[in-house]
C-alpha cells in the first residue's frame, strides 16, 4: 500500500529533516502508516515541500531504528512488527525501569512528594483521555508518565535511548491498547506504581513495574491472531 500522509506544516525556524523524521515516526508508531506502506521519496518531497536531502536523512534515521526497509533505487517500506526485536526492547526497558522506580521510591520524602504530584497530574490526564476514547493522547500520556520517572531519577538521557530501541514494542502495545480492558489495566498499573513510590516501598514499586511491562508480551498470541497482517512472518516464532 502507498503512504497517505496527512497535511503537516514544517516550522521554518527548525531544520526540516528532524521534523520529517519525527512526524513519520509518530505516524508509524500510531499505525497510521501500517506495515507494508510504501514511502515514496518523490511523494514525500511534494507533500512536505522540501528537497530530497531532508527526506533521505529522515528515512535513514527511521531505517536505523528498524522501522523501515530502504530498497535503493526502488522504494522505502514500513517494516512489519518483529516480535524478537520487541522482546529485546522489553528486556532493555524492564532492566532500566526497575532501577528507576527503585531509585524513586528511595528518594527523600519531599522529593517523592513533588514527583507524586506530577505523576498524579499525568494520571488524571490519562484517565480523562480514556473517557474520551482518545487512544492517541492516552498513549502520549502513558509515555509522559514514564518519562517523568526517568527525569526524576536523574537519568533523562536514557529515555530517548529507550525510545529509539522500542519501535517494534511500542507498535505492539498500540495494537493491544484498544482490546477490551487493556487501557484500564494500564491505568491500574500506573496507580499501583505511583502508590508504591508515594509510600517509599522500592520492592513493591519494582514488582508493580515488572507486572505492568509484561502485560503486552503475555498477550502476543491474541494480538497476532487479531492483526496477523502487522507482523513479520519470518519472526513470528521468535
Amino acid at each position: 500500500m502507498n503512504a497517505q500522509i496527512t497535511p503537516f506544516r514544517l516550522e521554518k525556524s527548525r531544520h526540516a529533516a528532524p521534523q520529517v523524521f519525527e512526524y513519520l515516526r509518530e505516524q508509524i508508531m500510531s499505525l497510521a502508516l501500517a506495515p507494508g506502506t510504501v514511502l515514496s521519496r518523490a511523494d514525500l518531497v511534494e507533500q512536505f515541500g522540501v528537497s530530497q536531502t531532508p527526506i533521505r536523512d529522515a528515512l535513514m534515521r527511521l531505517a536505523e531504528e528498524g522501522l523501515v526497509d530502504i530498497y535503493p533505487q526502488h522504494a522505502t517500506v514500513v517494516c512489519a512488527i518483529n516480535i524478537a526485536l520487541a522482546r529485546q526492547a522489553h528486556f532493555l526497558r524492564r532492566s532500566v525501569e526497575l532501577e528507576v522506580v527503585y531509585t524513586l521510591a528511595s528518594l527523600a520524602d519531599d522529593s517523592r512528594a513533588a514527583l507524586v504530584a506530577r505523576l498524579e497530574a499525568v494520571l488524571a490526564r490519562q484517565t480523562a483521555m480514556l473517557g474520551l476514547a482518545d487512544y492517541m493522547e492516552f498513549s502520549a500520556q502513558d509515555q509522559r508518565f514514564h518519562r517523568e520517572m526517568y527525569e526524576a531519577a536523574a537519568v533523562p538521557d536514557l529515555w530517548p535511548l529507550i525510545r529509539r530501541q522500542s519501535g517494534h514494542l511500542d507498535r505492539l502495545r498500540r495494537l493491544h491498547l484498544p482490546i477490551a480492558g487493556k487501557a484500564e489495566a494500564i491505568l491500574a498499573d500506573h496507580r499501583a506504581i505511583l502508590d508504591a513510590i508515594a509510600v517509599g516501598d522500592p520492592a513493591r514499586a519494582q514488582n508493580m513495574l515488572r507486572s505492568h511491562l509484561s502485560g503486552t508480551l503475555a498477550n502476543i498470541d491474541e494480538i497476532r491472531a487479531r492483526y496477523p497482517e502487522y507482523f513479520d512472518k519470518g519472526a513470528i516464532a521468535a
